[in-house]
């Protein structure tokens, strides 16, 4: 198996977690390399459901290796009760479970800052899950911040948290009238915790590294979604770090030549959480039904998702960014009862046509979809296994998303649970 990179080619959401699940079978270790606990990774297993925020999807498979890599930025509470959580259910994962020691912290004071911000912005709020990881990511570029191995100094920790709560306090009371922090408080709560996470915390650059030299295969687990990255994104309603395969290198401390393959996570239609320009949103009865049967409300908020057609130009991006070299199509079986399925092709703009997705959201917010119709298939696909066990319209729509987006497709995801997968070659 090459070293593979997983990453959301839409607005996430676009099921990652079982993929990376499915795939981790292959594999030896598996990489979580940015985001923080605003993501929410979905894996079924037998008759357990799981909601990851920040613990590798591979998890899940007895032997493999995870790692928290140090472009995440981590939030000690949920980890240890997603810890627990696992544990609880008779999972272990003592000497499997591995945190990068210069992965950064989200602290209190960024969760208050966060919600503040956005209660402050009123309509125009971004929509973020108040998980404090814009903040987070902030400190960490003013280079400011706290990184997981500070929580293992006691003697240096207190100053520099009692440094940060002083400056952000500042903010909190003077530009948001909010209520100030108490450094000790935080201080306690944070070096009780990092003595609890001791025992994971390591050099994962070294450790990831020497896996490589060693050949072991390799997945490097991204969240969010490409179109919610924050320089190709649909900035400024985007996420705070870099969600596209590239981050796989800087965020977990690897080369570029390292990475053999990116595939890239796309749903049969199109969700997103949050504000900012949607172009192929369906606001009537089939949003709505697409949501009912997809299940569509985020892990992490419980939110409504918006849902409408597949968007070819969104994709088309963001294979050109990733280098995609294949695709994982999930939520195929919500298409089931459609009698006609529409896939946007291209935008019109200003009476032009445009096959590229804008890098402005003045113009995005003002593009039309093309749309092309093909003809549902109206029978159940959950329990299909194999490609020529699909309906001949379901291969034709899936042929059809392949053509446009010129990305062969490796994975095709018909339900939740691992079985319910066709695999392509890959």
């Amino acid at each position: 198996m090459p070293n593979r990179v997983v990453v959301g080619a839409q607005w996430g959401d676009e099921g990652k977690a079982k993929i990376v699940d499915f795939l981790t079978e292959e594999a030896d270790w598996v990489i979580r390399f940015q985001g923080g606990a605003n993501a929410g990774h979905t894996v079924e297993v037998g008759d357990q459901k799981f909601i990851f925020h920040l613990i590798p999807a591979g998890i899940m498979h007895p032997g493999k290796q995870c790692v928290i890599g140090n472009g995440v930025v981590l939030d000690p509470a949920q980890l240890l009760h997603e810890i627990e959580e696992v544990r609880s259910k008779g999972i272990n994962i003592d000497g499997r479970l591995w945190i990068a020691d210069n992965a950064q912290v989200v602290l209190p004071y960024h969760k208050v800052l966060d919600q503040l911000k956005e209660k402050a912005a009123g309509k125009s709020a971004i929509g973020t899950t108040g998980r404090g990881i814009g903040p987070a990511y902030y400190d960490k570029v003013n280079r400011s911040g706290i990184r997981v191995g500070d929580l293992l100094e006691e003697a240096s920790l207190k100053e520099k948290i009692s440094r940060q709560v002083a400056a952000h306090n500042e903010v909190i009371q003077k530009m948001y009238g909010g209520e100030p922090l108490s450094a000790s408080d935080i201080y306690d709560e944070y070096l009780a915790l990092g003595r609890r996470l001791a025992p994971y915390v390591t050099d994962t650059v070294a450790l990831v590294n020497s896996a490589v030299k060693q050949g072991k295969r390799l997945i490097f687990e991204g969240a969010q979604g490409t179109v919610l990255d924050v320089d190709h994104g649909t900035y400024p309603f985007v996420t705070s770090s870099n969600t596209v395969a590239a981050a796989a290198c800087v965020g977990s401390g690897v080369g570029p030549t390292v990475i053999n393959q990116v595939i890239g996570v796309v749903k049969a239609y199109t969700t997103r959480v949050g504000n900012g320009p949607f172009p192929t949103e369906i606001t009537g009865d089939i949003g709505k039904e697409l949501r009912r049967i997809g299940h569509e409300y985020g892990a992490t908020t419980g939110r409504e998702r918006r849902c409408g057609w597949f968007d070819a130009v969104l994709v088309r991006r963001a294979a050109i960014v990733n280098g995609l070299t294949h695709l994982a199509i999930t939520k195929m079986d919500v298409m089931d009862d459609f009698d006609a399925i529409q896939v946007c092709t291209h935008y019109e703009f200003k009476s032009k046509r445009m096959d590229q997705f804008p890098s402005q959201i003045s113009t995005l917010e003002h593009v039309q979809p093309i749309y092309e119709t093909l003809q549902g298939w109206k029978a159940p696909t959950v329990e299909i296994t194999r490609w020529e066990d699909l309906p001949k319209l379901a291969q034709a729509y899936l042929n059809r998303l392949a053509e446009l987006l010129e990305v062969p497709i490796g994975l095709i995801s018909l339900g939740p649970k691992r079985h319910q997968t066709i695999h392509l070659d890959m």
